[in-house]
């Protein structure tokens, strides 16, 4: 078990790109959707991640760019594309980032009170965790339907820090993208950023403020925030 974990009495984690490989299933998704529709996009995963995790507008906007003729009917295009995601996800195409099964399992352990923070679905967060047993030891869930405005505000995070928190406790928040970080940076909980070094928004995170660290397999046994 780390011996850092016993510094913190409330863990929260982001879910897409933390906990789960799910942004390269996102990726994999919108590539799925288009070649439906007869159009190839040569981004790669790296430049997917840019803009994903720039703003919720990014990715709409440099795909209606670059195919002007679904301007008018990006809805439906994005339906398709929850519903290649969601074919993804039956497949069995999930898989838990490096560290984080260990991490779980400690934190299960040591009975340390720990939620995820996500703007997924109750369904696709459900659905994954069907796939993958120790994200079911994570007592509280969090997901889009339970708060009004998404990341970067920090509404979500205030939610759970309101409703598990207790007066003392030291809060830690994990995330992967420029707005989770965002998000975190508005609640007492420290903020920290898991992703790897050659991330495209890594500098552009770092300038908000937190700590860095490329996985969670690479938090030092005897780390001290």
């Amino acid at each position: 078990m780390s011996h850092w974990i016993s510094n913190f009495q409330l863990f929260l984690f982001d879910f897409d790109g933390l906990l789960v490989n799910t942004e390269a299933i996102h990726y994999q998704a919108y590539i799925n959707m288009l070649a439906a529709r007869g159009c190839k996009i040569d981004w790669s995963f790296t430049k997917f991640c840019e803009l994903a995790h720039l703003s919720a507008d990014a990715l709409r906007e440099a795909i209606c760019t670059e195919f002007p003729q679904f301007q008018a009917h990006w809805q439906a295009l994005y339906a398709e594309k929850k519903r290649a995601y969601q074919e993804l996800l039956g497949a069995g195409k999930i898989k838990l980032m490096p560290g984080v099964e260990l991490l779980l399992r400690s934190l299960e352990k040591a009975n340390i009170q720990r939620c995820v923070v996500t703007n997924s679905t109750r369904e696709q967060t459900k659905l994954i965790a069907s796939h993958l047993p120790v994200l079911q030891t994570i007592p509280h869930w969090i997901t889009r339907e339970d708060y009004e405005q998404p990341k970067p505000s920090p509404e979500c995070y205030l939610k759970a820090i309101s409703l598990l928190g207790k007066k003392g406790d030291r809060v830690i928040g994990f995330e992967d993208s420029l707005r989770g970080l965002q998000a975190l940076k508005g609640t007492p909980a420290l903020p920290v950023l898991v992703c790897p070094e050659h991330h495209p928004l890594l500098e552009m995170a770092l300038e908000e403020g937190g700590i860095h660290f490329p996985s969670f397999e690479k938090i030092p046994e005897d780390w001290r925030s």
